[in-house]
């Protein structure tokens, strides 16, 4: 039988990187065994609905190069997609469920439940459930008679749906990373499978659709294990195949308190989001993308949030993620995020992009005055700032001086560094410099070598100061290369106009 799996969000809001994950999980499962990976929207919780959060969902997929290839916006011979165009498909099987006695109609109202749980509080008896036990004292089509129920449905009287759990049955699955799981039905209430309003819940659509698309592995979070036992049971009472059942574990916070939620994000100071969302109400949620992330590093960081290839390998493309990927690798405990091992990740990607494609990210950050600096300019400015950046936008703010006359300098460097010869030196040194015809990394050196041997000076002696006068800052990159790239007239412009700039700042400090 071939792989089917699928990815099954609620277009609530923005995908959080634990939705990513999961899909991350199902399309390395599908790859790995030549199968299938769907999109499902399941947007049964209409009260919920956000716009714009779908097309959320699939442009961050997309961004993350975890496409499916069957689903919403993807097409195939399973569809629709989106359950809500899936009503009509729904029907026959509800009144299956309740022709064969495994489901019956309730007519309780949300005042008469909220009545029970209340009573039920009064008696110490805090988690009250719709049960085996207590449905013979509620309004359904167990405990009325069948001319009530005839008369309520005449009337229109508003009813759900509530699958009939049996009593003190064990119902038991393996699950493909927890093992063995057993729940007995005491334990279970008398789930609504369908609403007031005619629509099925997710646990009721989500098994026909799973059923309908042949799915064969359910890779989902955690969270959904306690609702297993129930989907377990709905398609026993289908006389259906189960498929196999994979419960993914949580992402813990970075202190490992409780789940990575959605409201951790921007109040932790890194994002819980592929990409950037505006909430209805205006509040700014922050994505990985617009944050700098390669998405790369970003897949990456999440694949090893709860599986391992066996070894110490941390570095690993998508194709060999998808090579190495088994479910008996996916952990049972939580895993803990950590946001300064995601920084490195980014760091290693940035590191290991070339030059000229930095160059191009580069580009879109610049302001309008410098849009037309040639790529191979900003290539060397990426090359020599790159070992020292995480993100792209680093290049841009720590070597400033690439863009800008410098007007500020380092306050540290001018207090330590700045001594009362060395504007002698500096001025001494600008002559050297002034002497370089061909003003490339190798020349610079060796005048500057030749320099130090002269006047038998160490390195630390003039090499702050030069940097101070160049850059304005106290550290960098080889200043040789730096001084190539800047070109001769802006050097010894800088040192020219600097000297005297420091030593005013300098006096000003005293």
């Amino acid at each position: 039988m071939k792989v089917r799996v699928r990815f099954a969000p609620s277009p609530t809001g923005p995908l959080h990187m634990g939705g990513v994950r999961t899909a991350l999980y199902n399309y390395l499962f599908a790859k790995k065994h030549g199968g299938d990976f769907l999109l499902r929207i399941e947007d049964t919780d209409q009260k919920r609905f956000v716009p714009g959060a779908q097309e959320y969902i699939i442009d961050s997929l997309k961004w993350c190069g975890i496409e499916p290839n069957e689903g919403v916006g993807y097409g195939g011979d399973k569809g629709p997609y989106i359950q809500s165009e899936r009503m009509s498909m729904y029907q026959p099987y509800i009144d299956q469920l309740i022709e064969s006695g495994h489901a019956y109609l309730a007519f309780d109202t949300s005042d008469d439940l909220e009545r029970m749980r209340d009573q039920a509080k009064e008696m110490g008896l805090p988690n009250w459930q719709y049960n085996g036990v207590t449905r013979s004292s509620m309004k359904n089509s167990l405990s009325l008679s069948k001319e009530e129920v005839e008369k309520r449905l005449a009337n229109g009287d508003p009813y759900t749906v509530r699958i009939k759990m049996p009593r003190n049955t064990d119902i038991k699955l393996e699950d493909e990373i927890r093992g063995w799981v057993t729940v007995n039905t005491n334990n279970l209430d008398d789930k609504v499978l369908v609403k007031e309003t005619g629509m099925p819940t997710y646990h009721m659509a989500n098994i026909i659709d799973d059923h309908l698309m042949e799915i064969t592995h359910v890779i989902r979070g955690e969270e959904w294990l306690p609702s297993a036992p129930l989907h377990v049971f709905l398609y026993d009472c289908f006389g259906w195949d189960r498929p196999r059942f994979a419960h993914l574990p949580l992402i813990l916070r970075p202190d490992g308190k409780g789940k990575l939620s959605k409201r951790d994000g921007d109040k932790l100071g890194f994002p819980v989001f592929p990409l950037d969302w505006m909430s209805a109400e205006g509040e700014k949620y922050s994505g990985y993308k617009e944050g700098g992330y390669f998405s790369k590093a970003f897949v990456n960081m999440l694949a090893l949030l709860g599986w391992n290839p066996g070894d110490n390998k941390e570095i690993m493309s998508l194709e060999e993620m998808v090579e190495l990927f088994t479910l008996d690798r996916v952990g049972k405990s939580g895993a803990r995020f950590d946001p300064d091992k995601t920084k490195w990740f980014n760091q290693y990607y940035l590191r290991s992009t070339s030059n000229e494609d930095l160059a191009d990210l580069l580009r879109p950050l610049l302001d309008e005055a410098h849009q037309g600096l040639e790529t191979s300019y900003l290539a060397k400015i990426c090359e020599l700032m790159k070992e020292r950046a995480t993100f792209i936008q680093d290049i841009l703010v720590e070597g400033d001086y690439f863009f800008n006359a410098v007007t500020v300098y380092d306050d540290k460097t001018v207090s330590k560094k700045w001594k009362e010869e060395t504007p002698l030196i500096m001025a001494e040194l600008l002559a050297e410099l002034k002497t370089i015809k061909d003003f490339t990394t190798k020349n610079i050196e060796t005048v500057f070598s030749a320099y130090l041997a002269k006047k038998e000076y160490g390195f630390g002696h003039v090499g702050p100061g030069f940097r101070l006068l160049v850059t304005g800052k106290g550290m960098g990159p080889s200043m040789f290369d730096i001084c190539a790239t800047l070109g001769k007239d802006t050097v010894i412009s800088r040192m020219e106009n600097g000297i005297d700039a420091i030593n005013a700042l300098k006096a000003a400090n005293q």
